[in-house]
């Protein structure tokens, strides 16, 4: 090897030292709600262990928060978690090798849910999205902070209830917020919102919902290309619906039962169907079509079994939920037929994170499943205790990390 090309591999191999992850471009970022492509899958990055045992999949660091149940949003070099500290959230950022804090930020935003959720806490809830310049976080009382992700500095903020004059939603600002091109979507101020990223200026509003069922929404938006039109689908508390992002139009609309308005997750797409489950109602599968008239919206199955907070998984036509009844079950797409549904129960909620091939499943008491991805039956291949307090926020993985956000903690993890 001559000089020039030891000197190249010397310079290599430091910077696969001093950046140890697997994979390249957004393979090495979690930058939003269930993952890059909003849908909970990786696509790519690193060969998941075949087991998740404390030899396999090693805790590197672990630091201590207050209390939360944002996920972890993960930049290149950094993750970045919400917390309730008293009357103030906090967002901070960590180290993604280390887990040493870079900075903080912090504004008034304390509130109390309806005192039949106490139990549940009344702490910060929406997981921010990152932009790979911006952070854009939801607060409690309706608020919505654009930070520089680099420093913490506050670039700009929107009061929603000020803005719309809108009530105060009685859980909070829950919905998790879509970065698509320059502009920003989310479920507040009693309605959906289109807002420009740089600026916090709203484009346009729609879905006006005047407050009623205890104000905005849980659901978080997705995207879509329907009938040959790319669109967003958003589920509010009543009604499954597609909106142009042009101009806010109500492509389609169709009411979905839920207790007390609890259409919770995420709405999954698949081929030009949408498929949703709430709880108190069904899980349901819509298909999708469109003429000259516009479109319409068909019912292609419904399926009694009711999903709750947990957004399912999609492989090869199957569909991977957790229950309200704390079970999990595996729904045939194509026909609705319920292919198994487990004897074992489990959590409350369940975060889900998958490759195509395996599952991996945090459950609300802390514990971490390796799932087969097996239409036929429920395979549980590993399982650890990985953490002693309530884990409700969304799992993370970036590279070989694993990021884990407890009640009171961020924890790291690497195989």
């Amino acid at each position: 090897m001559n000089a020039k090309n030891f000197l190249l591999f010397t310079v290599l191999c430091l910077a696969l030292q001093a950046f140890p992850f697997s994979a390249s471009g957004e393979d090495l970022a979690w930058p939003q709600w269930r993952g890059p492509t909003r849908d909970g899958m990786i696509a790519k990055g690193a060969p998941w262990p075949k087991k998740i045992s404390k030899k396999k999949l090693k805790q590197t660091w672990r630091r201590e928060i207050a209390k939360g149940y944002p996920g972890p949003i993960v930049s290149e070099k950094l993750v970045f978690t919400v917390e309730t500290r008293g009357k103030n959230e906090f967002v901070r950022a960590f180290d993604r090798s280390s887990g040493e804090q870079k900075w903080e930020a912090q504004w008034p935003g304390s509130m109390s849910v309806p005192f039949f959720a106490w139990k549940n806490g009344s702490w910060v809830r929406s997981t921010p999205a990152y932009d790979g310049k911006n952070l854009y976080v939801g607060g409690m009382r309706d608020f919505l902070v654009c930070l520089d992700a680099s420093n913490g500095s506050q670039k700009w903020s929107v009061d929603f209830m000020k803005r719309y004059k809108a009530p105060l939603p009685a859980f909070g600002f829950v919905c998790s917020p879509l970065v698509e091109g320059d502009h920003l979507y989310v479920q507040a101020g009693a309605g959906f919102v289109k807002l420009e990223k740089e600026t916090g200026e709203s484009v346009w509003r729609t879905l006006d919902d005047k407050g009623g069922m205890y104000g905005s929404a849980f659901s978080s938006p997705t995207t879509a290309k329907l009938g040959g039109i790319e669109q967003l689908v958003v589920q509010t508390r009543t009604d499954l619906t597609g909106v142009e992002p042009g101009n806010g139009k109500v492509l389609w609309k169709r009411p979905i039962k839920a207790f007390r308005g609890m259409n919770i997750l995420t709405p999954v797409i698949f081929g030009q169907s949408v498929f949703t489950s709430s709880y108190g109602g069904k899980s349901l599968l819509f298909d999708l079509a469109k003429d000259a008239d516009g479109f319409s919206i068909d019912q292609k199955w419904e399926n009694k079994q009711e999903g709750y907070m947990s957004s399912p998984i999609v492989i090869d036509g199957f569909c991977y939920i957790h229950l309200r009844k704390q079970r999990m079950t595996c729904i045939d797409l194509s026909n609705g037929a319920t292919k198994w549904i487990s004897s074992e129960s489990f959590g409350k909620y369940q975060s889900m994170v998958s490759n195509g091939k395996e599952i991996l499943a945090l459950d609300e008491d802390g514990t971490l499943y390796q799932i087969e991805a097996n239409p036929e039956k429920l395979v549980i291949k590993d399982k650890r205790t990985i953490s002693d307090s309530p884990s409700w926020a969304h799992l993370a993985i970036a590279g070989n990390q694993l990021f884990v956000r407890e009640l009171e903690a961020i924890a790291c993890y690497e195989w």
